[in-house]
């Protein structure tokens, strides 16, 4: 069963809605026939990549708040993440755009390593404060997860997969995406945010329960008879 999952790499409900996602499938009894695939949303696509920026200073000028009140609103986020086990140093990010980060997931995507960059890029942002937009990072947090450096600047380097993430986009409008995570269940159940532990829980088995009576397992009769096996040794 697939689930597709919406969300950008600045958005921090969305690495919160992740940890959640993730748990809810660890604990489930079909967790091995689970596949994520992970689709492309920028929250301001026309943000201009600022290092000397981070994200509190940034939200302060945007929403017109004092530091007071911003520190306020994102100790709660912070503290949210702290629940599941990630540590956000928000005084720490740099404010970027996430066109490029969503590139090279859809590059990371083609070899399998898609989960394994969107973690990274994710982690990259929140905990390390690294510059996500930056060619040269972002060709060593590629290198991390096993991507070759050459593929990677010539990725960059070019328009590739620009289109693929604007469709990921686009398809977000068409299914009536309006903030991330956003999270679709074998294209029939949807969430919306990072929402609590038990809305996972409840979601993925109602959506599994569908999932195996449209698609029912092969029933094997118990016993041994006689057969000639895949190595050809029994014939």
């Amino acid at each position: 069963m697939k689930i597709e999952i919406w969300s950008d790499v600045v958005c921090p409900f969305c690495y919160i809605g992740k940890r959640k996602i993730e748990k809810a499938i660890n604990n489930s009894p079909f967790k091995d026939k689970i596949e994520i695939e992970w689709k492309s949303f920028q929250l301001n696509p026309d943000q201009v990549t600022d290092p000397s920026l981070n994200s509190l200073e940034y939200l302060s000028k945007a929403k017109g708040w004092t530091m007071e009140q911003t520190l306020e609103i994102t100790d709660n986020v912070v503290n949210m993440a702290a629940a599941e086990g990630l540590d956000f140093q928000m005084r720490n990010t740099v404010v970027a755009n996430t066109m490029n980060s969503h590139r090279l997931i859809h590059l990371a995507k083609e070899s399998g390593k898609g989960g394994e960059m969107k973690e990274r890029l994710l982690k990259a942002y929140f905990t390390d404060g690294l510059n996500i937009d930056d060619v040269d990072t972002l060709v060593s947090l590629g290198n991390e997860v096993g991507l070759e450096e050459e593929l990677i600047r010539q990725m960059l380097a070019s328009e590739q997969f620009k289109n693929a993430v604007e469709q990921d986009i686009y398809e977000s409008r068409t299914i009536g995406v309006k903030g991330v995570p956003f999270f679709v269940l074998d294209r029939k159940f949807g969430i919306s945010g990072a929402q609590p532990d038990e809305v996972f829980d409840q979601t993925l088995e109602k959506a599994w329960n569908e999932y195996s009576k449209a698609n029912p397992s092969l029933e094997i009769a118990e016993g041994n008879g006689e057969a000639c096996d895949v190595e050809g040794e029994n014939c």
